[in-house]
Parts: structure tokens; sequence; C-alpha cells
């Protein structure tokens, strides 16, 4: 891995009980906000790292200048700009805590002890491999939907407890051992989906998403910098989704009445380019997959799997032309910024 340092100590002078990681591309105020909330943690020790993937160099000095000689955060500046899943991959190898909480570039911590609340969910219960927390729009504190990647019929339940089948990128908690075993995420997803891919193969180790609707985390819902629909968005909503299902070992023919689904739902929405040139892109990526040496057992859709997945997701979502149908008339999902 390539980056150079910018700001604030090379790393804890001891070993802590969590890092937290915040990837940062411009939106710059957000950021510092961000950074400020993770500091201001408290009830276990921790360090923040910031890894810059691309922000402008008068945005990277105001960083900087957050930062400063902090002892407990580190900002550095990679040498590209990874996407989501890389540069959470990058900014992870950075540290060595046994829980890492990935924030968002525009969020920040809802209490000041949420970080500590997510540790302490990981440390209690080995079977937990990730702690999705719940997202809240920071200017009302209501449930941001946006930020809602469960079943909807689980919407009346966001301040309660269960087992999940993913976990919102927003503001998350990860065993750092689990995601060593399991490979980290997938680099070639760049961004979307590289929860739930990671989510997969944590079920298909014995683990548990647990969902936390008491550990929250304020989301400022930022529009700066995000990808728009009229570039790749969609394109890789799509090509992700049915990458992941194939490197699962669904056979591509099984994946055609998603993909129409798909195409439909792109045409209502002007952006059916996009999705008709996803499945190609996605049959390419799939035969040139290979597992790490070592997580070949976890991939596949496994009886654990399948069992998972039925009581935590599909169990919530009504039946096959219930599912097909909100594909084809939902709007678009809200994907947020590649590069945060």
């Amino acid at each position: 891995m390539t980056y150079q340092h910018i700001a604030g100590v090379s790393g804890p002078e001891e070993p802590v009980e969590a890092d937290v990681i915040i990837l940062s591309m411009d939106r710059v105020e957000e950021t510092i906000a961000a950074i400020a909330s993770a500091r201001a943690q408290r009830g276990v020790t921790k360090h923040v790292w910031i890894a810059d993937q691309g922000s402008t160099p008068v945005n990277l000095a105001r960083l900087a200048e957050a930062v400063g000689k902090a002892t407990d955060a580190t900002l550095v500046r990679l040498d590209a700009n990874y996407g989501v899943a890389g540069g959470r991959n990058r900014a992870t190898a950075l540290g060595a805590a046994p829980c890492i909480f990935a924030l968002d570039n525009d969020a920040e911590f809802a209490t000041p002890t949420t970080l500590a609340d997510a540790a302490a969910v990981l440390r209690a219960d080995p079977t937990i491999g990730a702690v999705a927390c719940r997202i809240l729009v920071a200017s009302t504190w209501e449930d941001d939907l946006s930020s809602w990647g469960y079943p909807a019929g689980l919407l009346p339940r966001a301040g309660e407890v269960w087992d999940a089948a993913t976990f919102v990128g927003a503001g998350h908690a990860i065993r750092r051992a689990a995601f060593q075993t399991a490979g980290g995420y997938d680099d070639s997803l760049f961004f979307t989906w590289e929860e739930f891919d990671l989510a997969l193969r944590f079920i298909n180790m014995g683990l548990r998403i647990r969902y936390r609707g008491d550990i929250a985390v304020l989301h400022k819902v930022s529009p700066e910098r995000r990808v728009g629909w009229t570039g790749t968005r969609w394109h890789h909503f799509v090509r992700n989704r049915l990458y992941i299902a194939m490197k699962h070992g669904v056979h591509p023919a099984r994946l055609l009445p998603r993909f129409l689904a798909y195409q439909l739902k792109g045409l209502r929405n002007g952006v059916l380019a996009q999705g008709l040139r996803a499945g190609p892109a996605a049959l390419a990526m799939a035969q040139r997959f290979r597992p790490a040496p070592g997580t070949e057992h976890l991939y596949g859709m496994t009886p654990k799997l399948r069992a998972y997945l039925a009581r935590t997701d599909r169990v919530h979502r009504g039946g096959v032309v219930t599912r097909l149908r909100g594909e084809v008339l939902g709007g678009l999902p809200a994907v947020r910024n590649a590069a945060r």
C-alpha cells in the first residue's frame, strides 16, 4: 500500500481497543466534524485513521490543519481513489485494533459513548462479525431512509435489536479477526453492495450481523461529491449485485429475472444504458474472480447461508412477485459517494 503521512502521529503508542476509519474526498467541513466526533468518543481507547482519496490541495491542507499534531489521529493521503471497498481495506490496514468502526465522512456519532457501545457488543459475543448501527438524519434524528439497507417491513423495528443480512456503510463496527479471515472487501466492487458481499462471507463463517437500533450514527446526507445517476452509479449498483450472486455460485440464467427487473427500473428512471452494460460487466468480473487462498469455503450459497438469509431477510420481503415488483416500481436506490 502506498500512502503519504500528512498529519497527526504515525500511529498509537500503545494498543487500542478500536480503530475509527474515515475516508475523505473533499466535503471538508463534514469530514472535520466527523473527525472531531470520533476523537471525542469516551469509554474506549481508540485511534482515528483518516485516509484521503483525492481531496483538492486546499481541502487537504484544511484537513491537515484540523488534525494537526493530534496524538489519537492520523491523516494519510492514498496514492489513488480506491472507492469505498478499496479505501476501507487500506484504511483498515493502517491499524491493528480488534474493533474497526467505519464512519462516513458526512456522519457523526450520536452519543459520546457510541463507539464504546459498539465495541462492547463485539467483545461480549464472539458470534457477531459486524454491528450495524441505526442511521439517523442529523438534522431531524429521524431514520435516514436513504441509508435503510434492510427490508421495508423491518422499518417499524428500527429502534430494536435483531440479526440482519447486511450492514450499512454510514456507520458500523467490524471484528478485525473476522475481517482478516474473510479477506476484507472486494476491491473490484469500488462502491455499492460491498457490505453485503462481506456479510455473506461472515455468515458462511458462522457469524451474525447484529443490527442495534440503540447504537446510532447521525448522517448529514450531504450531496457534495456524490456519484450522479448520469455517470456510473446505476451501472455499479446492477453490476455489483449480479457479480456478488455469481461469485457465490448462482448461475447467470437464474439471475435473468432480476436483471430484467433492473432494466425496467432503469428505463423508468432514464438510465437504461447503464443497466444494460452492467450485465456483461458482471459476467466478466465473475469469470475473472478467484477467491483468495484459504477463503474458498466462504463462497457459495451454502445451506447455512440460505437459512440465515431466509430467517433475517427474505421472510420480511414477501414472495418472488412482490420482490420483483419492488425492483421494477421502486425508485432508484440512494447510493453514496464512491470516494468516502
